[in-house]
């Protein structure tokens, strides 16, 4: 039972039963546990180097050690907590090496790199997406209108996903956004965590899982195309797959964030009335913040505190989907929040 925190069956056999005496010599163990004294005593020097047994003195001089246990939840802590660094440290060095077998397979063999898979059953029965998204810690997509292989509303993954901690970031298609039900899906995805941004067209469909995979479509294919079956490529780490991933980024940056209203709606400050969805005191706001007036001398302004002005100015950076206040300015004029 307690071979997970590095503890032998002998060693668990003397616990226990000092666990249910609280206090025995080497002899006494000995003699109940029917094994030699000499094993005894091994086993309790054992306990006693991990830490899961102390020494009382004897009750007369030259009298037998005697020994207590150490309270279970203190003693096997620190050991399961060392037993699961192993395992962790373990896994990620089964993960090196196998990146390295990889990487060692794909310089020797070019195909390797880029695998091509055809029609959306042969992609859906391989488990190629959902895989994909299950292993991954970060999963980035490029989001068209149509789909290929799964469309967005039967990818029920996302939000179990997204529960679990792994990051999401979608670009969307503005004419997927049109399409019935994605209005509310895509809400659903940023009230669990997703980070979402509208553009008005993309260039291509693509999946990007911790920057060490890719799959993107190589022919449009899908329902009600007449050119056949789809045929996506599954992208390992290469200049292509980097390629790829500036593509991702390039888009993502000049894409317009999307947040859900207090009532629950979809929001988007990438169209042309983006200034219409930004309040008068918001507005306000921001051109101080443009001027470079310090959030003190703001406060005095409006007539708030201070603290009050950087929770407002945290909101819109949150709004703009900015990190900095630089970039937060940078989507204010660029969207017209100021016009």
């Amino acid at each position: 039972m307690l071979e997970a925190a590095g503890i032998g069956a002998g060693e668990e056999r003397v616990y226990r039963f000092l666990v249910g005496v609280r206090e025995a010599d080497a002899a006494v163990i000995a003699d109940r546990l029917g094994m030699e004294v000499a094993q005894a005593q091994r086993e309790l020097a054992s306990l006693h180097d991990k830490g899961l047994v102390g020494p009382v003195a004897a009750s007369v001089a030259g009298g037998a050690v005697r020994y207590v246990p150490v309270a279970p939840d203190t003693a096997l802590r620190p050991l399961l907590l060392r037993g699961h660094e192993a395992l962790e440290s373990a896994r990620r060095g089964v993960e090196q090496l196998t990146e390295e077998y990889r990487a060692g397979g794909r310089r020797h063999d070019a195909g390797q790199l880029v695998e091509v898979i055809s029609g959306a059953s042969v992609i859906r029965q391989r488990q190629r997406l959902r895989h994909m998204a299950y292993g991954a810690r970060e999963l980035r997509w490029f989001c068209k209108a149509g789909h290929v292989a799964m469309p967005a509303d039967d990818n029920d993954e996302e939000w179990e996903l997204l529960a679990r901690g792994v990051r999401y970031e979608a670009v969307y298609e503005r004419a997927l956004l049109e399409e019935p039900g994605m209005v509310d899906n895509v809400a659903r995805s940023i009230r669990a965590g997703e980070r979402a941004r509208a553009t008005g067209t993309l260039p291509v469909r693509l999946a990007i899982a911790d920057g060490a995979m890719a799959i993107c479509p190589l022919m449009p294919g899908g329902p009600g195309d007449s050119l056949g079956e789809p045929t996506a490529a599954v992208v390992r780490g290469s200049s292509l797959l980097d390629a790829l991933i500036a593509l991702f980024e390039s888009q993502w940056a000049a894409a317009s964030p999307l947040h859900v209203t207090d009532s629950g709606e979809l929001a988007d400050f990438g169209g042309p009335r983006t200034g219409a969805n930004v309040a008068d005191d918001e507005r306000y706001l921001l051109s101080l913040v443009v001027a470079g007036v310090a959030d003190k001398a703001i406060a005095t302004q409006l007539g708030v505190s201070q603290r009050t002005v950087q929770r407002r100015i945290q909101v819109l950076m949150q709004r703009a989907g900015a990190a900095t206040r630089t970039q937060m300015v940078w989507q204010a004029a660029r969207q017209g929040w100021l016009s």
